[in-house]
C-alpha cells in the first residue's frame, strides 16, 4: 500500500444513484487514509436507488479539481432520463483538463460519452450499443473489458464494481502488483488464497 495519501476523493451523489457500484472503491480508499467527500447538485439531500438519504458535503459548484485526488461518478437512472446530471459530466471534463483523474461507472459513462470525453479514449460500459445510443463519436475506442483506464479516465459497467475499484486503486497507487491482484481475486473470485497475501502485506 502506498503510504502517501493526498487530497480527498470526491464521490458524486444524486437522486437515483446506484448504491452498489462504488462501495468497494470508497470503503478501501477510506481504509487507505483518503478522505471521502460527497458532492451533490446542491447541499440538499439526495436519495439513492436503494432509498438511502445522503446529505452532500458540498455542492458541485464549489468543487475545484485542484482540491481533489479523484472524482467518482456512479451510475443513476437520471443519466438517461434527463439532462439533470450534465453538469457533472462538464465537471469531469474540467478535472481531466486539469490532470485530475475521473472514474465513471454504468450510466455515468453515457453522460461522459454525450460530453465527448470518450471520443478519444479507450473505454468500456454496460454494452457497446448502450453507448452507441448516445450518438457519440468514440464507438471505435470501445473495449470489451471489465474496466478500462485511459488518459486519466476509468470506465466500467454496472456489473463490475470490483474491477472498477481495482482500477482506482491502481491509478492512485493504493495497492500495487501482487497485492492489487490478490485484492481483486479475493473480492471478485472469492479466492481464499488471496486473503493470505493481503494479510502478509498488512503485516509489513
Amino acid at each position: 500500500m502506498n503510504g502517501s495519501v493526498g487530497k480527498p476523493v470526491h464521490l458524486a451523489v444524486y437522486d437515483t444513484l446506484a448504491d452498489w457500484e462504488t462501495g468497494h472503491t470508497t470503503a478501501y480508499l477510506a481504509r487507505a487514509g483518503y478522505g471521502i467527500r460527497t458532492v451533490g447538485p446542491s447541499r440538499e439531500p439526495v436519495v439513492s436507488i436503494g432509498g438511502l438519504r445522503i446529505q452532500p458535503d458540498l455542492a458541485l459548484g464549489d468543487l475545484r479539481p485542484e482540491d481533489s485526488s479523484l472524482l467518482i461518478l456512479p451510475g443513476a437512472d437520471l443519466w438517461d432520463a434527463s439532462d439533470d446530471l450534465a453538469p457533472f459530466a462538464r465537471t469531469a471534463r474540467a478535472f481531466l483538463d486539469a490532470g485530475v483523474p475521473v472514474a465513471a461507472i454504468c450510466g455515468a459513462t453515457a453522460g461522459l460519452a454525450r460530453e465527448g470525453l470518450l471520443d478519444d479514449r479507450a473505454h468500456t460500459s454496460a454494452a457497446s450499443f448502450y453507448l452507441a445510443a448516445t450518438g457519440y463519436a468514440g464507438a471505435g475506442r470501445y473495449v470489451e473489458a471489465d474496466a478500462v483506464t485511459d488518459g486519466g479516465l476509468i470506465t466500467a459497467g454496472p456489473t463490475e464494481p470490483v474491477a472498477f475499484a481495482r482500477e482506482v486503486f491502481r491509478l492512485l497507487g493504493v495497492y500495487e502488483g501482487e497485492v492489487l491482484d490478490a485484492w481483486y481475486r479475493l473480492y471478485h473470485d472469492s479466492d481464499a488464497e488471496a486473503y493470505a497475501v493481503l494479510q502478509q502485506a498488512r503485516a509489513r
